[in-house]
Order: C-alpha cells, then sequence, then structure tokens
C-alpha cells in the first residue's frame, strides 16, 4: 500500500519572546498500514498516538523548534518504543527553551532522505522563519510539508527572536517556488495552498515586508 498523508489538528500554547498565544498546530502523519512518521508532533502525544493506531513509528519529525511544534515530541517518542525525534541542530537554542533536559536524537540535514512506506522525503533546510526550520518534500506524494516557512497568503511570521525577513524569502524563492506549481504545500497552522497559487506573490511580499 503507498503511502498516504493524514492531518491533525491540536491545539495548545505557543511561548517566545515572554508572550504566550493560543494557537492550533497542524500534525502531519505520513505512511501506510504498517509504518508512519509524524510531522511537527504539537500539544498532545496521546492524540498523536492515537492516530498512529498501533503503526510502527519511524521518526518524530521537526521543521522547526519553536515549543508549539516540539513540545509533544519527547512523549510521543516515550509511548511508540522511543522513535527518533529529528531537528536541524541550527535549531537546538529553540530546543532546548522547551526541553533543557532532553536532546534531540538525530539531525536533520538539508538534502537528507527520509523513507516511510517506500517514499522519500527530502530534506530542505529553509531558514528564516527560524535558523533551523526545514521543508519536507514528497514528489512521489505531490506535497510539500513547509512548518511555518510558507503559508496560504505568505511567509512565515519573521518578528521574533532567531527569525529574519530577507532570510525566509530567500528560502522561499530559491527552495519552494522552484518546485512544481501543482505542488501541494501542507503548513503547520491553517489551510494547504499550492506552489503555483504562492508564487505570483513573491514580489508583494517583499514590498510589504511581511
Amino acid at each position: 500500500m503507498a503511502a498516504r498523508i493524514e492531518q491533525l489538528v491540536t491545539s495548545g500554547e505557543f511561548s517566545l519572546d515572554g508572550g504566550t498565544w493560543q494557537v492550533d498546530n497542524n500534525v502531519w502523519i505520513v505512511g501506510d498500514d504498517s509504518e508512519a512518521v509524524v510531522i511537527d508532533a504539537a500539544h498532545d502525544a496521546a492524540a498523536i498516538h492515537a492516530a498512529l493506531g498501533g503503526r510502527r513509528l519511524l521518526a518524530v519529525v521537526s521543521t522547526h523548534a519553536h515549543n508549539d511544534h516540539v513540545d509533544a515530541a519527547p512523549a510521543l517518542a516515550a509511548l511508540n518504543d522511543g522513535a527518533p525525534v529529528l531537528l536541524h541542530p541550527s535549531d537546538q537554542v529553540l530546543w532546548r527553551q522547551t526541553h533543557p533536559d532532553r536532546e534531540p536524537d538525530a539531525p536533520l540535514s538539508d538534502g537528507q532522505r527520509l523513507s516511510v512506506a517506500g517514499t522519500v522525503l527530502t530534506v530542505l533546510h529553509t531558514p528564516g522563519h527560524s535558523p533551523g526550520a526545514v521543508s519536507l518534500y514528497a514528489p512521489e506524494l505531490g506535497t510539500v510539508f513547509t512548518g511555518d516557512t510558507l503559508f496560504a497568503g505568505g511567509p512565515g511570521a519573521t518578528g521574533r527572536s532567531f527569525s529574519d525577513f530577507p532570510t525566509i524569502v530567500a528560502s522561499i524563492r530559491e527552495r519552494l517556488l522552484t518546485l512544481p506549481p501543482e505542488t501541494v504545500v501542507r503548513t503547520g497552522h491553517g489551510d494547504s495552498t499550492t506552489i503555483g497559487a504562492e508564487a505570483p506573490h513573491l514580489e508583494e511580499w517583499i514590498t510589504r515586508g511581511h
């Protein structure tokens, strides 16, 4: 059976720079009936574990280390035979704000290939929202998981610590908008979009300093 994509929405708090906000997060499960990976273990390890339904969890893949994307990662790993938690090392400074006593298990690197259910997810380093932000491109599924780098309507936020607007624009221009226009963009929050729907608006984003 080919890999399929499942979406779970969890709710909790995002905290950074002394502020806290209530947020809904997209948790993505990619796999088949026997194995899966989880992209961004947000808020509710028990709910994510239940959605896995007994499948073998190969990895918990973190698109970046803001607390709302990794707060449930260690607990989810523990519920699944110690599945490895993967994170780009440039986001260690953010990870430690949430999990000071537990390191990620292995690094993510640009160009790395993760396999699940016969499908390959290629890691694209797309910094800007955070230094170690990554996207995961699955051409066989016609999709890219962008975390908080690219949303329906523009780039992710860059107004807080460890973020940079010119960097996120460069990441989107060079790493994401070069993908086929029909590629579905599955985001960390909110609705999905496509590369083709977002590409025409790049110059508007730059002008607005989004």
